[in-house]
């Protein structure tokens, strides 16, 4: 049950970066300063979101790994 719950959770992730990732590379061809600011602050924020992800699948990785003990 837990492992569906956090097999679940990952997913839910997954798509939720894919679809970041879709909207990151939707980049109008024509950019002024201001859209290359936005862009930057844009790919700070994904890679932060990143990797705060990668870490709670690490911690549910360790979870899992833990409780098959």
């Amino acid at each position: 049950m837990k492992d569906e719950r956090a097999l679940a959770a990952v997913e839910r992730i997954e798509r939720a970066l894919a679809r970041i990732e879709a909207a990151a590379a939707k980049v109008p061809a024509t950019r002024d300063d201001s859209d290359l600011r936005e862009l930057r602050e844009l790919r700070e924020v994904h890679q932060a979101l990143r990797g705060k992800v990668e870490g709670a699948i690490s911690q549910i990785d360790r979870l899992l790994a833990t409780e098959e003990r």
